[in-house]
């Protein structure tokens, strides 16, 4: 694959956050207009052979972890910054990045007051580079990896020298309408989910030099058989831990003041059906933290639940069916507050596992103060949130993204939130959610020195 002439390459991240080129609030897609390709079950090569296609099917290969984790990763989390991110086509989505460029709104970040002009509106959102956040150093040469601040055609072909027949466009239709696969033999399971298979090697019989993708959420987006492309996809997933020196530094200190060992929950609860299912949701969390993790019998479980009021309106008297969704490194001990100040009273023997050190990872605003979790409170007289730290929290005001000159802080929380709670011992998730997936496969193994879990 030739490499691209780029006059604005990856600069190395520093606490300014240099030039940042990833948008935090929509998937990137390359704007352009050009091939829609013929729809088929599944797409595969011609009898075209090109020289280097097995290195280069190794890039796409690359590429599409990357991108699906990515995607993966971030879709759910950052919409704790502005609002929940959704589905839109290709279409719809290219226009969205050729409007979100910022080129000539720096001074928008500067303003103070009530009046803000029209052009600083709706500028919730910021560029930052994947190397800032991630350590891409396992990719580098697959090939060549280009960061852009705008995303608009003109960019496109100044920075990549590309005419328009260069350049294939997969415009998606639906959420899952493309996926990617690596053999024929065997299709399935498409577990009705996916419209279109396309076999990854068909991109190395192309003529294209770029190829443009829309959404690439979903962990089973990627289909992958060949056991050099699956070493490929674990060499990415394992390069797909949040490393930035800040976030990793104030997460290691919040670590440290929880005491080092105590217990994890995320807990979606923000949009869509985890919103709606909130009260269902918290209470699988509860259960695997009561019955999975701490191991109180069935009936000492149900007794505090109605005690401490945890589903005040679900009238259960049996336990919810759970889905093992916990990670476990340490022995259940060791998770006493010690020199903690706790938020409640602690609870007397033969209960003190209750004491137990807990933090809680939520897309909730003022979780501490939200009625949805007067009853883990209850149960849990140290629980702690990211908002218990305001100090340290303080640190994060110090990074401004030199690109727009936005204060990065409410960017990153929801990524500290994350990195906080796999440095957990043992982490309950919610159930369905992908990030809780992210959190526990990737953020939580890598930490503890484990193989992450592999996925697709």
């Amino acid at each position: 694959m030739s490499q691209f002439p780029v006059s604005n390459a990856c600069d190395s991240p520093s606490t300014t956050m240099e030039k940042g080129r990833y948008r935090m609030r929509a998937p990137s897609v390359i704007p352009l207009d050009n091939l829609h390709p013929s729809k088929q079950p599944v797409r595969r090569p011609t009898s075209r052979k090109r020289d280097g296609s097995s290195s280069l099917l190794a890039a796409l290969v690359v590429l599409l972890a990357l991108a699906c984790l990515a995607s993966f990763g971030f879709a759910y989390y950052l919409f704790t910054t502005s609002k929940p991110l959704r589905y839109v086509n290709s279409d719809s989505l290219r226009r969205d990045l050729v409007l979100a460029s910022k080129t000539g709104l720096r001074h928008c970040s500067q303003l103070r007051g009530h009046f803000i002009p029209p052009e600083c509106l709706d500028l919730h959102f910021t560029h930052v580079s994947p190397a800032w956040l991630f350590n891409l150093t396992a990719v580098e040469g697959f090939p060549p990896l280009v960061y852009l601040d705008d995303l608009s055609g003109r960019s496109i072909h100044h920075h990549l020298q590309l005419p328009a027949h260069e350049i294939l466009t997969l415009r998606d239709l639906t959420p899952y309408h493309y996926r990617f696969i690596d053999t024929t033999s065997s299709t399935a399971p498409f577990r009705n989910k996916y419209t279109e298979s396309i076999y990854i090697p068909t991109f190395a019989q192309s003529p294209h030099r770029l190829i443009e993708i829309g959404t690439l959420f979903g962990s089973s987006r990627l289909r992958l058989r060949n056991q050099s492309n699956k070493r490929l996809r674990t060499q990415i997933r394992r390069s797909m831990e949040f490393s930035s020196p800040e976030l990793v530094e104030i997460a290691d200190a919040i670590g440290t003041g929880l005491g080092g060992q105590y217990l994890g929950a995320h807990i979606r609860l923000g949009d869509g059906s985890f919103r709606a299912n909130g009260e269902t949701n918290l209470r699988q969390v509860w259960w695997k933290l009561i019955h999975q993790i701490l191991q109180f019998n069935i009936s000492e479980a149900l007794y505090f639940e109605r005690a401490f009021q945890v589903s005040p309106s679900i009238d259960s008297f049996e336990k919810p069916a759970l889905v093992a969704n916990t990670s476990s490194h340490s022995p259940l001990s060791g998770f006493s507050p010690a020199n903690l100040r706790c938020r409640g009273h602690l609870h007397p023997a033969p209960l003190d596992r209750l004491n137990s050190v807990l933090f809680i990872s939520t897309d909730v605003k003022n979780p501490a103060t939200d009625p949805s979790f007067t009853g883990f409170l209850h149960t849990f007289p140290c629980a702690f949130f990211l908002s218990d730290f305001p100090m340290l929290l303080r640190r994060l005001d110090r990074l401004r993204n030199e690109y727009d000159g936005v204060t990065m802080t409410s960017f990153l929380l929801p990524l500290l939130d994350a990195l906080v709670v796999s440095r957990a011992a043992v982490i309950a998730g919610t159930e369905g959610s992908t990030f809780s997936r992210f959190t526990q496969d990737v953020l939580w193994t890598k930490h503890h020195g484990l193989d992450i879990v592999e996925r697709g």
